[in-house]
């Protein structure tokens, strides 16, 4: 979606027209209206009014003036950069055809060794199957050019990793009710013999109204899966804050109870404001998961209560056999909690400070 470093970087006005979003009609149009208002004819006025019109997105506008006009990929039309995923870059999207707001995650070019080529194509497989309210759902894939692409649903909101770093951490209620639903579509895989194996605050995506879904389900591989063809088979697949102790150790057999490890550590997360083992480097947080106890999580958050503290410790039990069975148990043991949790509103995030790459 950019054009080559290569070539001369193309004005705000040419780059608008070639990427197919602005005729050189409603180009004219736009800046004589400008002109008959006494107004300014430079970029910004220009940006702003195409904007204002609906022509383009704020996104698109910024990119234009960069030099970039392609914003498709396949049938899809990128309006925004939503963030960076677990493989690739992601952009929210609009379908040309149906209109529909999804969400399009990309794979980097510079990504495209056949490892990863074999995991993205994994990914699609396994979520295309996925149909679960508490996952995000996918509903297509593609390739343009160099590119493959994996669309799913748009999911409005935030993630709880910047819940939390906005807002600061959940009350035990809300957090019950978040993990709650994160633990049903993690039972939900498990039961489709998928671990997630990346279980994180950043995974779990969370809508103004409370509901949580979680994402990237399709870094996981098949559950005791160590074929050949597998390149992520007796690799560490994660985040150094969220591994379980044996998916550290042995990667190529861990199952649904690392899920149910990683997710604690997420709970113990949103509720204190700290990962369990903070600071150091990857490996040195490895060998604390392993090792070490983290800090009792009513040391940043004094008002849990020993009930809430003592789940969070039961998902976090270091051998796999002494925690928490299964994700419905999570809801369960969480039941208490989630049943008086208020509605659930995130604040709005303002994307406008971030600066997003190029596509």
């Amino acid at each position: 979606m950019a054009s080559s470093d290569s070539k001369p970087i193309l004005d705000f006005k040419e780059a608008a027209i070639r990427s197919g979003l602005v005729t050189l009609k409603k180009w004219n149009r736009v800046r004589q209206s400008l002109a008959e208002n006494g107004d300014a004819l430079d970029d910004d006025a220009m940006a702003s009014e195409l904007i204002q019109i609906g022509l383009i997105t704020e996104y698109q506008a910024r990119q234009m003036r960069a030099g970039r006009t392609k914003f498709n990929l396949g049938p899809y039309l990128i309006t925004d950069w939503i963030g960076q995923g677990g493989m690739g870059q992601v952009y929210k999207a609009v379908h040309s055809v149906m209109g529909r707001q999804c969400a399009v995650k990309t794979l980097p070019l510079d990504k495209l060794t056949s490892d990863a080529r074999v995991s993205f194509m994994r990914e699609i497989r396994l979520q295309a199957g996925l149909d679960c309210p508490y996952v995000v759902r996918a509903f297509d894939a593609g390739h343009d050019g160099k590119v493959d692409y994996l669309v799913t649903e748009y999911v409005p909101g935030a993630d709880l990793r910047r819940l939390v770093r906005s807002n600061g951490p959940l009350t035990m209620e809300h957090a019950a009710l978040v993990i709650s639903q994160a633990a049903m579509g993690l039972q939900y895989a498990h039961d489709m013999g998928l671990v997630h194996r990346d279980v994180k605050p950043g995974n779990i995506l969370v809508t103004p109204d409370g509901h949580a879904k979680v994402s990237d389900i399709g870094l996981a591989a098949y559950s005791f899966s160590t074929s050949d063809d597998d390149p992520r088979a007796g690799k560490i697949v994660g985040t150094a804050d969220y591994l379980s102790p044996e998916q550290i150790r042995n990667p190529s057999e861990v199952g649904p109870l690392s899920d149910i490890y990683s997710l604690g550590c997420t709970l113990y997360y949103v509720v204190a404001g700290k990962v369990p083992f903070p600071g150091g480097n990857a490996r040195e947080k490895c060998r604390r998961h392993c090792e070490q106890t983290p800090w009792h999580p009513r040391k940043f958050a004094p008002d849990l209560s020993e009930d809430f503290v003592d789940v969070i410790a039961d998902m976090m039990e270091k051998d796999p056999a002494n925690r928490i069975p299964s994700a419905n148990a999570v809801v369960e043991r969480l039941e208490p909690w989630a049943n008086h949790a208020l509605e659930f509103v995130s604040r709005p995030m303002d994307r406008r400070s971030w600066t997003p790459p190029p596509p």
